[in-house]
């Protein structure tokens, strides 16, 4: 080897651990740039705040997993975890699945008693995973249903958000509106509701997870959307308004001589393993079960053709302060509008 093939061959080292070093460096920069931005701290979000409708109190929600959701959607590494995995349903369907194993079953009890949950309203008070805890049956007297025939009870437990005409209403933030039309994947259906009335049910992490008909009638249509696993949390929702027309979604119309034909969607959402549907045939009986969501937070959402019903005052009013109504399964939340 000759002089200056020697000399070229060292050079060529050199720049090799040069470059090395400068690959290393910048990617020593991006990890420390993340690391920073994802400890960044987070703004302090709007509390969520819900009227309590037994005794009229205006509470704040303690929510499960908040510092998860607010960096999630408020951080720059979170909002990129959350719209690469975290949305997708593999995630959700994992976490489901952890959740279905029997030693899973010991995280209920530090649940039950962070979140004050009710237990003696079960059926039964031994469990053998979290999902089996979380889909609990209750007692059949626990919840009264009012059997009026021109009266919609709750089909869940949850807390309520409620729009008399969606088509002139602000929805959720200010200037933007319920897209029907994207919701039910269905233009021409959507025809029927665009100047309807809406009432959302969130169902949260610490309720009770089954859903109920709302009223009696003909079930004639039954639709499934895909979608993604965004929360419905209202942390979530102010930055994403629309993501009830994202998340995956089933619906049926429930037709009844009473109120027309109502449409009534399940929503999916963040480590939601699967929405189950337990009813059978096409006839709905008013507060007899429909179906479960096993772990994780969801909605129910039920959508009025115009002029039929006339929701609830109270729902109306808290609504319009930007406060959500708790309300439980088989109470009115509305009831048939007079011709």
């Amino acid at each position: 080897m000759s002089h200056i093939d020697s000399i070229s061959k060292c050079n060529f080292s050199s720049y090799l651990c040069s470059m090395k070093i400068r690959i290393r460096t910048i990617i020593i920069s991006i990890v420390i740039i993340i690391i920073g931005l994802a400890i960044w701290p987070t703004p302090e979000v709007q509390p969520i705040r819900y009227v309590d409708r037994q005794t009229g109190d205006i509470k704040t929600e303690k929510v499960a997993g908040e510092g998860w959701l607010v960096w999630l959607y408020n951080n720059p590494v979170g909002e990129a975890t959350l719209y690469t995995l975290v949305k997708r349903k593999f995630v959700s369907s994992i976490y489901g699945d952890m959740m279905d194993k029997p030693k899973s079953a010991k995280k209920i009890e530090p649940f039950v008693k962070e979140y004050n949950i009710d237990l003696s309203t079960a059926q039964k008070q031994k469990f053998t995973s979290f999902n089996d805890f979380f889909i609990r049956k209750l007692k059949y007297d626990s919840r009264i249903i009012d059997t009026s025939t021109i009266v919609v009870v709750s089909p869940a437990d949850g807390k309520a958000l409620a729009y008399a005409d969606i088509s002139n209403q602000d929805f959720i933030v200010k200037g933007y509106r319920f897209n029907v039309s994207s919701f039910l994947n269905d233009p021409v259906l959507a025809e029927k509701y665009e100047n309807g009335s809406l009432i959302i049910i969130r169902v949260c992490p610490t309720d009770y997870h089954r859903f109920h008909f709302p009223v009696s009638g003909i079930i004639t249509k039954d639709v499934k959307i895909d979608g993604d696993y965004y929360s419905v949390n209202p942390i979530a929702v102010r930055e994403i308004v629309e993501l009830f027309c994202l998340n995956k979604r089933e619906y049926v119309t429930i037709s009844t001589p009473e109120f027309g034909d109502i449409i009534m969607t399940e929503v999916g959402a963040t480590m939601v393993g699967s929405i189950i549907q337990t009813y059978k045939g096409d006839i709905a009986i008013k507060g007899e079960e429909k179906g479960y969501f096993k772990f994780g937070g969801s909605s129910i959402v039920l959508l009025f053709e115009k002029g039929k019903v006339k929701i609830d005052k109270d729902l109306l009013s808290n609504t319009q302060k930007g406060l959500e109504t708790q309300v439980m399964v088989g109470e009115r939340i509305a009831v048939k509008r007079n011709e």
